[in-house]
């Protein structure tokens, strides 16, 4: 991670690959911005280089969207020996990475992350996947990307909502393992240019606490679980309103502050630590609820989550900030915790 480090992406890449043709995978906005640029450092550094450029927003990420991409692909004579360049935020790093794994079995592949959300999470952990009709993410594949590249100048680009939805990940961050990082988010202002100068100091605590969690459980089965604290109602929430309307982080805020309250009503969490989150989440400028709160389309989509196992579903709850646990529902009861 360094400022103003996407313009070495070249040297960065060959650092880490032998000469090979690479296809840069990119939405159209975020290719508007870099993809020429990316693409003319690649190919200083000796890179054959395509891009492969899909409409933004996460109703692009499918199985569609997929098989539009290896098609691509397979057109410009990609091989095994070749690899993959996300160059994006969330959506892109996913379906790429996606498209890396399964595509001839699975090529290598790099990310590029440029929004805060990618930067701070998505980017990290090799967890890639597409979305369906029945839930967020629900195709994917865990496959570690051979190195991330941020640039936290990236995010100057980005739009306020943009910016403010990737707190919601960093906000968890805190609140499930890193007090310190919690104290920082106590100090910050909450406007963009503060927010802005202090995105080193974020991203690397945010990052910290995903690698120490994915070390230890790297495929889901245990502590990794943390890190979807505000997730299972969160993905629910943005599944039925439709993917985009409510962003991931989002749905992550709202997530964490809905299962703390019934949590704290049920004397399973400290007493105020509600308000705490609900007061974070304001200052970030994030949603604390949705219009449309239907707790039957809730309740289904949360049974479709991936955390799911036989009757019951496993979520994630912060008795005290910088501590989590998981806490087993019975999936007759999930509506209990969308009241």
């Amino acid at each position: 991670m360094a400022r103003g480090y996407l313009s070495q992406a070249g040297e960065w890449v060959a650092s880490l690959w032998q000469q090979q043709k690479i296809v840069i995978i990119t939405d159209s906005h975020v290719g508007s911005l870099y993809a020429d640029g990316v693409k003319a450092s690649l190919e200083g550094a000796g890179f054959d280089v395509a891009v492969f450029t899909f409409p933004e927003g996460e109703a692009s990420k499918t199985l569609a969207t997929v098989e539009t991409a290896y098609q691509f692909l397979a057109e410009t004579g990609l091989t095994r020996s070749d690899g993959i360049v996300a160059l994006g935020g969330g959506v892109v790093g996913d379906l790429a990475g996606f498209v890396a794994s399964t595509y001839m079995r699975g090529i290598h592949f790099l990310q590029i992350a440029t929004s805060l959300t990618a930067q701070v999470d998505s980017s990290v952990g090799g967890k890639t996947g597409v979305n369906t009709a029945y839930a967020k993410n629900m195709v994917g594949t865990f496959t570690q990307p051979d190195g991330v590249l941020i640039d936290p100048d990236c995010l100057a680009t980005l739009g306020e909502r943009e910016l403010y939805e990737g707190m919601g990940e960093v906000i968890k961050c805190g609140l499930i393992a890193d007090i310190e990082l919690w104290e920082i988010l106590q100090g910050l202002t909450g406007e963009v240019d503060n927010l802005l100068a202090n995105a080193e100091s974020l991203i690397y605590h945010a990052c910290d606490v995903k690698r120490k969690v994915v070390v230890e459980d790297e495929l889901d089965n245990g502590t990794r679980l943390y890190l979807n604290f505000g997730h299972t109602i969160g993905h629910a929430i943005e599944a039925t309103a439709g993917y985009g309307t409510v962003m991931h982080g989002e749905g992550v805020a709202i997530g964490m502050i809905q299962i703390t309250k019934v949590a704290e009503e049920k004397g399973l969490v400290a007493p105020g630590l509600t308000q705490a989150i609900r007061d974070m989440v304001v200052k970030f400028h994030l949603p604390t609820t949705v219009a449309d709160w239907d707790v039957a389309r809730l309740t289904k989509a949360m049974t479709m989550d991936k955390k799911a196992r036989g009757a019951l579903i496993k979520t994630v709850l912060v008795p005290k900030i910088g501590q989590a646990m998981i806490n087993e529902v019975d999936m007759s009861a999930i509506s209990d915790w969308l009241a």
